[in-house]
Order: C-alpha cells, then sequence, then structure tokens
C-alpha cells in the first residue's frame, strides 16, 4: 500500500511537472509575441503619414521605435537561457524510469500473487503424495518469485520517498532563476520607458492636463459637420 501511495504521488509530481512546463513554454511564447507586436505597432506608426507632416510626431515615434526594438531585443536575450532554467521541469528522462521501476513491481506483484495463489490450492487439497510433489514445486517456483518482488518493492520503498521528497531541492533553482530573470528584465523595461517618457513627454504636464488636453481635441474633432454622431 505504501509504495502504491508513492507511485500515485510521483505520478500525481509527473502530470503537474508536465503542466508547468507547457505553461512556462507559453509564457515565454507569448513574452516573444508581445515584444514582437509592439515593434510591429511602433513600425507602422513610424510609417504613418503623420511623420512626413509633422518632425515633432517623427521625432516621438522614432523613439518609440527605439524603445520598442530595445525591449524585443532584452527580451530575447531574456529567454534565450529559459531551455536551461526549464529544463528540470522537462524531466521526461527521469519519470520513464521511475515509471517503469514502478512497472516492473507491478508486474513482479502479480507474478507472486498467481503463484502463491497455485500454491495455496495445492495446500487446501488432500494431502496424497502426487499433490504433495506438486506442492513442493509450487512452493519452489513462489519463493524466487516472491524474492524477487520483496527486492523491488524495498527498492521502491527506500527510493520512491527520496524522490518525491527531493523534489523541492531540485525544482528550486529553476524558480529562483526565473524570478531574477524577470526582475533584470523589469528593471531594464522600466529604463527603457523611462528614457521614452523623458523623450516624448510634453514637460509640465500632469496625467489630468494630458486627458483634458486629450479631450479638448476631440471635442473640437466631434464638433466637425463631416463628423456624424454616434
Amino acid at each position: 500500500k505504501l509504495a502504491d501511495n508513492h507511485s500515485f504521488l510521483s505520478y500525481r509530481l509527473e502530470d503537474q511537472t508536465k503542466k508547468l512546463h507547457k505553461d512556462m513554454k507559453k509564457s515565454t511564447e507569448a513574452d516573444l509575441a508581445m515584444s514582437k507586436a509592439a515593434v510591429k505597432i511602433s513600425a507602422d506608426l513610424l510609417s504613418n503619414p503623420l511623420c512626413e507632416q509633422d518632425q515633432a510626431f517623427l521625432e516621438s515615434m522614432t523613439a518609440l521605435d527605439t524603445s520598442m526594438k530595445r525591449m524585443d531585443s532584452f527580451n530575447q536575450e531574456k529567454v534565450r537561457p529559459f531551455p536551461t532554467v526549464f529544463h528540470p521541469f522537462n524531466v521526461y528522462g527521469v519519470f520513464p524510469s521511475l515509471n517503469m521501476a514502478v512497472k516492473r513491481r507491478e508486474q513482479a506483484l502479480q507474478d507472486y500473487k498467481r503463484l502463491q495463489s497455485k500454491a495455496e490450492k495445492y495446500e487446501e487439497k488432500e494431502k496424497t503424495g502426487p499433490v504433495m510433489v506438486k506442492l513442493h514445486q509450487a512452493r519452489e517456483e513462489l519463493r524466487p518469485v516472491r524474492e524477487d518482488f520483496e527486492a523491488k518493492n524495498k527498492q521502491l520503498l527506500d527510493e520512491m520517498p527520496k524522490f518525491y521528497h527531493s523534489r523541492i531541492d531540485y525544482f528550486q533553482p529553476s524558480f529562483e532563476a526565473l524570478i531574477r530573470a524577470q526582475v533584470v528584465y523589469f528593471t531594464e523595461m522600466y529604463k527603457i520607458f523611462s528614457e521614452l517618457t523623458d523623450q516624448i513627454d510634453q514637460a509640465g504636464l500632469t496625467d489630468e492636463q494630458r486627458e483634458r488636453d486629450t479631450e479638448a481635441k476631440l471635442s473640437e474633432l466631434r464638433a466637425l459637420s463631416i463628423v456624424a454622431d454616434d
């Protein structure tokens, strides 16, 4: 029973590990897609005809395009070591060996039960000469099978808990590396966007003033006769 419980926990660990690896891969792909989309947006804005008509707008969009390219480049640098960082989550080389050991133990158990049942049937019969001979043969056949099962079962009872309880030590470095990579990444992003803000910001305006400014310009556009009301 104890070995079965540890086997269940290991199967569950394997399942959750595969899910983690899959989700982290999706997260990495989403990060790259996000920065690529940002570069595409800035490139589209830079090619907008307004850039040909307004030098200030051109300078702002050029600064945005440069910043988005820096972000994309840094994002690619961030995810490049992730296959190594995430390697512990891609442990398909570990779990098959473990699963095979569990299967061998299960097969040994089935063989043991089958031969034990055979010996018990002869034990229940009348103790005639032929029956005693067959009982002796059944016991002799059972003995190495029982020893094999007990050895495999003991191995799992000894090693399975060690394997399961070492999971934190095994995964912890990957989580730490992931967190550190995120810290470095978002620190760099803060620098990039702070510099971008300094380049395109209208000095002295608060967020509320900018919002009122934008709303005033939109109101002017809505007041035009060629703009239809919704």
